[in-house]
Formats: C-alpha cells, structure tokens, sequence
C-alpha cells in the first residue's frame, strides 16, 4: 500500500459503502410504501416499512449488505499486516506511519461532514485529536525529543473540513512565520470536525493540559491561533478547562480568531430549512435523511455553539432561535480578532451582507443585536480585511503582518 491509500481506509470505506446502500434501501422502501398507501395499502409494521414479500425484499437486501460488508471486513483486517508490507522491520513502521496531502485532505473533508457518525461507528476513517509539531505527532516522547522546544508555545487550530497540514497556504504558514518573527514554537492541532464544538472543546483542554506538562521547559507564555471553527472549539477548550481547574490557562496570554463564525454561519441555517422543506410532502420526507447526514459540528455553526448545553437534549436539525447560553471571551486573556470581506472597501450593505463567502462580518467580529450575546473585543483588537476570502485568510499579507504586531505587543 502507498501513502494515499491503506488497508484501514479500504476497511472504513467499505463500512461506509454498506451504510449508504441500507441507508438508500430505507429511502426506497419509505417513498414505495408512500404510494402504495395512497392506493389503501397497509404497510408494514412500522412507518415506512413495506408489509409482505416486497418488505421482505427489502429487508434481505439491508441483510445481505450487512453481511457483505461485516466479511469484507473481518478479512481485510486479517490481511491488513501483508497488505500493508508486514510489521516486522522500522521501515514498515516508518512506512506507515506516513500519509500524504492528498489523502490528509480528503480525510479532514469527509470528517466534517461525517466524523460524529465515523467516530460514533468506530470506524477507522475518523480522524482522533491529535498535537504535531515539525511534522511529528506529539507523544509524550516525542515532545521530550524536540530538538529546540522554546518556552513561547503558538497553538495553531484549524477549521471544518480541514487538517493541521493545510496550515500552508499558497506558500505562506503563519505558524512558521511567527516563530520567525517572535520565537514561537507552533503547535499544530488536528480534529475531527464534524464532532459537537463542545466535545471537541473539552479534549482540547485535557490535550493542553498534557502538552505543557510533558513540555521540555516551562513555558513562559502560550498563545492560540484559531481560523474558523477552530476559534469555537477553542473557547470551549478555554470554558471547560476553567470548569475543570485545569493549570494552562494561567499561561494563555493571546486568543487570536481568523474568520471565526462567533454567532454562526448563514449557510449552515440554509441547510436547515433543507430539513423543513423535504419534511413537508409524505414522498419528499422520506428524503429528509440525506439533509441530516451534516455532521454534529456543521450544525454547531448554525448559531455558533460552544457549550454543551446549547446542544444537549435538543433537535440539532430543528429549525429555531437562538436558544445558546452567553459565553463571553476568556478573562484576563488578550483576544483579537480579524474578520475579511470580499467587498472591495467598507460600505454599511457590504458590511452587513457579503462577509468572506462563509462569515459574515458581524458573526466573525462577536456582534450581535443582543447584548448578552456580544464579544468584547476592543477596537485595537479588532481587523477587517477587504479583497480577502475565507481561506485566504490563511495566508493575506496584511494578515501576517497584523499578527506580528498584535503578538509582539506586549
């Protein structure tokens, strides 16, 4: 097996395959027995179910499928230590251990959208939060062998849909860059995003707390660079570990959010009404499902969740207020925020409507019309981008160079 692909993924995908072909089986029956019901035909034992041999056909295939896949899984994983060139030397090891941008990628998308319902099924295709550093995965090991840990720590986390590889973008890595410019060792955190912000947020903490203990020196400062969802999950982190009495955030100096949708994102809240609407018709609801496969974390973004309590005990794909408990930002922390707009320059309709093609503007500067809700990020913390998309926030200039300035003033 080379980089791109391994016998793990083969397994998850096979998983995957024999969900979607009894998940489509399910549709198929719903919307058949829809029609035979507006004949006056009963149907099965439960809604949705075909009664008699064409339920019966129904249930064979979802058997058959499930059967198929349970095999082809018992024997990958008997063949998984040849397919993957044995286990017996480093080299194979080594080998893999590897995983190339391409297949990183393609891992942190399908994560976004599925990672609740990869990590709920215990498949190996779900992403587990992990710390790297210099391209190596920070074990406790690993981290008393880093060839020049620094007591300065940037903590870089990533949005939905991403890995902490895409970090680099178009040439440029603000990691790097700051620790070029103010001696920052970069951290770099990848998750899987399509789990709840809150769940998320308290594994961050506990790997925080970890981190600094295990770190070669003692670290002076620590400081956090969130783009996107990563500035939720952060929060949290910071939320939770207060709860927790847990030590680093006595050391947490800097918060700094890129593109982060405080109070939510208007693209999640249309994929919402997606529900209402293909529940609204006896065949059409019968394809509600394929609007609910969006991840626990894409509905999160809806209004821009962080707590467990905005989220528990409620219907995630219901559409309504906002019902989220105020969580205002990490005291005696400095927090700053960057928000861009595509808009060519600042304009009261641009402002309020364009945003950077995934944020708007006043979800990404913590504005709401209701106070209790509101970010206080002071002015000098605050910057507004023009020209500049969601992820072109990863690697603007004017970007970089705000962070050195914000960073470095102490």
């Amino acid at each position: 097996m080379n980089k791109h692909v391994r016998v793990t993924d083969v397994r998850g995908l096979a998983r995957l395959a024999a969900e979607a072909t009894s998940g489509v089986a399910r549709i198929t029956e719903g919307v058949h027995q829809s029609v035979l019901s507006t004949l006056g035909l009963p149907g099965g034992g439960a809604p949705g179910q075909a009664r008699g041999l064409t339920g019966f056909v129904y249930r064979s295939v979802r058997g058959v499928t499930q059967l198929v896949a349970g095999g082809v899984d018992a024997a990958l994983a008997r063949l998984q230590p040849w397919l993957d060139g044995g286990l017996s030397t480093s080299k194979a090891d080594a080998a893999d251990s590897e995983s190339s941008h391409a297949r990183d990628a393609v891992l942190a998308a399908l994560n976004g959208v599925l990672g609740d319902r990869l990590a709920a099924a215990g498949n190996p295709l779900a992403t587990p939060m992990a710390m790297y550093c210099a391209g190596r995965l920070l074990t406790p090991a690993a981290i008393a062998a880093l060839p020049a840990p620094g007591a300065k720590v940037l903590l870089l986390a990533h949005g939905l849909c991403m890995n902490d590889r895409q970090w680099l973008h178009a040439g440029h890595d603000h990691g790097a860059h700051l620790a070029a410019a103010l001696g920052y060792t970069p951290v770099y955190l990848r998750y899987n995003t399509g789990l709840h912000t809150s769940v998320n947020g308290r594994l961050l903490a506990g790997q925080i707390e970890q981190l600094l203990a295990h770190w070669p020196q003692p670290v002076q400062e620590l400081a956090i660079l969130a783009h996107s969802m990563g500035g939720l999950v952060a929060r949290s982190a910071c939320h939770q570990a207060a709860l927790a009495g847990q030590s680093w955030p006595r050391l947490l100096k800097h918060m700094v959010f890129l593109g982060t949708p405080h109070h939510g994102a208007p693209l999640e809240r249309a994929g919402s009404w997606v529900d209402v609407l293909l529940g609204s018709t006896p065949y059409a609801r019968h394809f509600a499902p394929l609007a609910k496969l969006r991840s626990a974390g894409i509905t999160d973004l809806r209004h821009g969740h962080v707590c467990d309590a905005d989220w528990q005990g409620r219907d995630r794909f219901r559409h309504g207020p906002d019902t989220r408990e105020p969580l205002p930002l990490p005291a005696g922390v400095a927090c700053y925020t960057v928000a861009a707009t595509l808009a060519a320059r600042h304009g009261p309709l641009a402002d309020r409507l364009v945003g950077d093609g995934l944020v708007p503007l006043p979800s990404a500067l913590g504005r709401h019309v209701q106070p209790r809700h509101r970010l206080a990020f002071p002015a000098a913390r605050q910057s507004v981008v023009y020209r500049v998309g969601h992820l072109q926030l990863l690697s603007d200039p004017k970007v970089a160079r705000q962070l050195v300035r914000w960073l470095g003033d102490r």
